[in-house]
């Protein structure tokens, strides 16, 4: 096996199914003790040659209902800040490097779960694959204005740093790298363009299942999390010698009612400003951009939540709209747009009209925005939405939430991914056709290939959706009235 010299030291992985395979290779020094929040310090050089053939840890993992489909990610660790790189070889190619960021709420997930193998893409594609961990929950965004903020997101940004220095040595192209990732990781890709100290660093983004990115700060959860401690306000040193379970145990208080309550904010300093406005200033215009949303994104939500999933009218949707700041005029406006506009496409159940419009509000109407923006600089403007449904809980799921996973990573032998979805064996052509448009964007910033149709850029005229499903076909200005029902509500 190849033993390779980075920045710091060398490293030895090993030879699988003609790949190089390194898993577990530190780019931080621990977060632990006086860097408990702290930004992440390069690694430390070190003798020898580092054996790097098992995932490190993922980070202390929160707690969420998903697990009944993922599993709890073990070992756990805050000493976690490792990253994988899966190459075709060790050369000097320059072959391009997909970076992932892993999706959980930003309180679970990890770069060691069976869903991010990088096998198939590497194989497929001749492209060098990296994935990440990085810090979550509290520990990665315990917001304390002039002591901590964000340092999740300077975790991805020292990892991006190291791959941008010696991705080289693995037959990678520092000047070719394309960041994706889904859900927590989707709004960790997008709100990085926002980040200076990233600038430079990549030159393509896949954003799959990005969640509205919230403008407003809040220091409230950092507050409840020390109050619940008994730790005066802003007391980071005390806060720094807890047991990292108990902080864990205490964190779960706090986003058991659900949403993004530890997550990057809008600080002023590490992260400046909303990326919709680094989008809608041209700061961006270099960078090509794919992004996409699932036809049924909020079922994976709703109908695991008791509350939601047996509401009986339309009350209930609007409770839902006001508890987001939305007057009862303007959710009134929403619910009769979707009912008339989606008349023969939904049911007649509350639940369904509900889910339509959770599944705008959180992901799609974001997404468009800036895709919208983007377009005016930009050419290589791709937008998606994935609508193949699964069969699991009785097709409760539709295309659900991060449902198009294994379909971009092709492993759907991961125990996690068969349980969400379901005993399908359609699988495989629209898998191949997934990963090819991945492919293909990540090598040129064009997704288009044989296997699909032809696949136009995204702008305000036509706003051309390629659909991932039983079938693959381009649909212009796709629920449009739903798109516009949404003005003045979603900016900025």
């Amino acid at each position: 096996m190849t033993i390779v010299e980075v920045n710091c030291g060398k490293v030895k992985g090993y030879s699988e199914n003609n790949l190089q395979i390194f898993k577990g290779i530190p780019y931080a020094e621990a977060p632990i003790g006086d860097l408990r929040f702290s930004p992440p310090q390069a690694k430390k050089p070190w003798n020898g040659v580092l054996e790097t053939i098992e995932f490190g840890p993922c980070a202390f993992q929160g707690y969420t209902p998903l697990e009944n489909f993922t599993g709890k990610l073990q070992p756990e660790s805050e000493d976690c800040l490792t990253l994988n790189i899966w190459t075709p070889a060790i050369d000097t190619k320059k072959r391009p490097v997909m970076f992932w960021i892993h999706g959980g709420s930003f309180i679970f997930g990890g770069s060691r779960s069976p869903t991010y193998d990088g096998s198939h893409l590497a194989q497929r594609g001749d492209v060098v694959i990296v994935t990440i961990n990085y810090r979550l929950g509290a520990f990665g965004y315990l917001f304390i204005p002039g002591i901590t903020a964000n340092v999740g997101q300077l975790d991805q940004i020292l990892a991006l740093k190291w791959v941008y220095d010696n991705i080289a040595k693995f037959g990678g192209d520092p000047d070719n790298i394309t960041i994706f990732g889904e859900s927590a990781g989707a709004y960790s890709v997008i709100a990085l363009t926002a980040m200076p100290a990233a600038k430079g660093l990549f030159r393509r983004i896949i954003a799959q299942s990005m969640p509205v990115i919230d403008p407003k700060v809040t220091k409230k959860p950092t507050k409840d999390l020390m109050r619940a401690l008994r730790i005066k306000s802003g007391d980071i040193d005390a806060l720094r010698k807890v047991a990292p379970e108990e902080i864990i145990k205490t964190q779960n208080e706090i986003t058991k009612q659900g949403g993004l309550a530890f997550r990057p904010l809008i600080d002023g300093e590490t992260f400046p400003v909303h990326p919709l406005t680094v989008f809608k200033e041209g700061k961006c215009k270099n960078i090509d951009l794919m992004m996409g949303t699932n036809m049924h994104e909020a079922k994976l939500f709703t109908s695991l939540n008791p509350l939601t999933r047996d509401i009986k009218d339309e009350k209930a949707i609007e409770l839902y709209l006001g508890m987001v700041r939305i007057n009862s005029e303007k959710a009134r406006n929403i619910i009769d747009t979707y009912k008339e506009a989606r008349a023969g496409i939904l049911s007649n159940e509350p639940k369904e009209l509900l889910d339509s419009i959770a599944t705008d509000l959180m992901f799609r109407v974001a997404t468009l925005q800036i895709l919208e923006a983007q377009s005016k600089y930009q050419p290589n403007i791709y937008n998606y939405l994935f609508t193949w449904e699964t069969s699991a809980l009785n097709g409760m799921l539709g295309a659900c939430h991060a449902l198009e996973l294994p379909f971009i990573f092709n492993t759907f032998d991961d125990p996690g991914m068969k349980a969400l979805v379901g005993n399908a064996t359609n699988t495989g052509s629209l898998c191949e056709n997934m990963m090819d448009a991945w492919l293909s964007f990540t090598h040129n910033g064009n997704p288009n290939h044989d296997g699909i149709p032809n696949w136009p850029t995204y702008d305000k005229k036509s706003r051309a959706t390629l659909l991932f499903g039983n079938e693959l076909k381009i649909a212009n200005a796709l629920f449009d009235k739903e798109r516009e029902a949404w003005n003045g509500i979603m900016e900025i």
